[in-house]
């Protein structure tokens, strides 16, 4: 039970408040609510609804000065008028007041300097547990007279019934208030929207700061080098981070300021389709008591059948990050050496690795490349190009050059190098090719860590202009010149050049009249 009062949480009135419970106060809540089901080695697994993913056409900015000069409107950030949140917004108010409800209190961001204090009030203990594991969790000093830097409340029970008249997408709403610091969710019990919203947040005030926000994971070697793996959902970020022999910073979100790499969050959230204890270890043994499962099949017993995606294909688990062996205490280190982007190409013409100049990190991080493939959603039966800006567009409330310009003034600073890894398709696109194996990627990013792909003699690719290296340890040199592992060579050239296509159509938007940040030379020719 908590002192904090309704006046205090900015509601009317308030049953019970179950404030900053523990993990284990959380389970017997979640037990006792019915909230769940138990996994077969004692883990909470929790279904979300008809949402089993963020809904983002359904997220909002309230347009009003200063916040207004600054974001960059459009389908991503979408405006609402400052009446129709303040509708909302009661509406929230009076759907928890007089509930009994959940509070939880947490950091984001781990650098002292910069750290921003949220505040969530839920009205189920499972979504207080999600928030638990994913921000940093303060001591009870740290507790001591919290006052919150940003508030959301999560109203998931409650919807808009108005939305058609307030010229909305639908009855659900994420609705962001910068100047009140303040967000609103109805209608969604997707735990991810707590998670991606304080994130859509620091993109909004770290850069305002001069501190990169970057939707990446971070590792770091013996020796204090630091890496980081930037990459959209599916391309390995994830799983190519969390390495035995080098300490996990983060596995999503951090902040780089002249101190170095710090993580936003204090724990993970991790897909779990087709996970195994073979193919990653130290996710697969962070399944266990405090960690929590959402949306993933299991029989009588609570055996998880992780093959299963009869329920959605983003099955996730989140978990403290203590829950991986191998991680870095203070989610801080020094400034990185090396950046890797990650992109799963189905098309099967991009390298396994190459080096990139600055001129080209700036290119690929801006087009944030990956692929669909075929049977991930209805109506895809061929592979098709996905770009998001800085390989998280969706959570970025600036320009997307905003944060570029911020990268490559740090890249050129800490003279750090980038490499783009090819974790999709060799031999063929998808349906004729093969999947690159994760012994392959392994190997590339290993050369990488270890500095030995300096010393490799490199070639230029033809469409895409990439060095790429001639021979690589671990690596079947037919495939790093991905031209030479495709029977039909002229099929090759063809689907490259249309894939070249697409980066150079996509890249348009970021053309400028006066051309102060034309990077189209670092990019792909037809």
């Amino acid at each position: 039970m908590s002192d904090v009062t309704a006046a205090g949480l900015g509601l009317k009135s308030v049953g019970k408040v179950y404030h900053n419970l523990s993990y284990d106060e959380l389970f017997e809540h979640e037990t006792k609510n019915n909230e769940g089901a138990l996994s077969s080695n004692g883990t909470m697994m929790v279904d979300t609804g008809k949402f089993t993913g963020r809904s983002p056409k359904d997220k909002y900015f309230v347009r009003q000065q200063p916040s207004r000069d600054n974001i960059a409107w459009g389908n991503i950030n979408q405006p609402v008028s400052e009446d129709i949140f303040n509708e909302l917004h009661a509406q929230v108010i009076d759907y928890l007041s007089g509930k009994d409800v959940y509070v939880s209190d947490g950091f984001s961001g781990a650098n002292p300097k910069t750290t921003r204090k949220v505040r969530f009030v839920t009205e189920i203990a499972w979504q207080s547990h999600f928030i638990k594991n994913m921000f940093i969790r303060p001591d009870e000093a740290q507790l001591e007279g919290f006052t919150p830097d940003f508030t959301v409340y999560n109203a998931a029970g409650t919807t808009n019934i108005d939305w058609e008249k307030h010229g909305l997408h639908s009855d659900v709403f994420v609705i962001f208030n910068i100047e009140k610091n303040v967000a609103i969710i109805g209608g969604s019990w997707y735990g991810g929207e707590m998670k991606k919203g304080i994130f859509t947040m620091m993109n909004y005030w770290m850069p305002l700061e001069k501190i990169l926000s970057m939707h990446c994971s971070a590792n770091v070697g013996k020796d204090g080098d630091v890496c980081l793996f930037f990459g959209l959902s599916g391309t390995g970020k994830t799983t190519l981070s969390t390495d035995s022999r080098r300490k996990l910073i983060g596995d999503d979100e951090h902040g780089w300021d002249n101190d170095g790499i710090f993580n936003f969050e204090g724990g993970c959230y991790a897909k779990t389709i087709d996970l195994s204890a073979e193919s990653e270890p130290e996710i697969f043994n962070a399944i266990k008591r405090d960690a929590l499962l959402e949306n993933v099949v299991y029989n009588q017993d609570g055996v998880i059948d992780f093959s299963d995606n009869s329920k959605t294909e983003n099955t996730r688990v989140s978990y403290p990050i203590e829950h991986i062996e191998n991680h870095e205490p203070t989610l801080m280190a020094g400034h990185p050496e090396n950046i890797i982007f990650l992109t799963c190409d189905a098309f099967g013409v991009l390298p396994p690795v190459s080096k990139l100049t600055k001129e080209q990190a700036m290119y690929y991080f801006l087009s944030g490349y990956t692929a669909k493939v075929a049977g991930t959603e209805r109506g895809i039966t061929e592979p098709q190009a996905a770009f998001s800006a800085c390989f998280g567009e969706a959570f970025l409330p600036l320009h997307p050059t905003a944060y570029a310009k911020l990268l490559g003034e740090k890249m050129e600073k800490y003279n750090v190098n980038a490499y783009l890894v090819n974790t999709g398709w060799a031999g063929g696109g998808y349906g004729v090719g093969k999947r690159m194996s994760i012994k392959a990627t392994r190997s590339c990013v290993n050369a990488i860590l270890d500095g030995s792909i300096n010393h490799c003699e490199f070639e230029q690719t033809r469409f895409f202009k990439l060095n790429i290296p001639k021979e690589l340890k671990g690596v079947d040199t037919e495939l790093l010149n991905p031209r030479n592992s495709w029977p039909d060579k002229r099929a090759f050239d063809q689907t490259a050049n249309k894939l070249a296509g697409m980066f150079i159509e996509n890249f348009k938007k970021y053309m400028t009249d006066n051309d102060d940040f034309d990077f189209t030379q670092a990019g792909p020719k037809v």
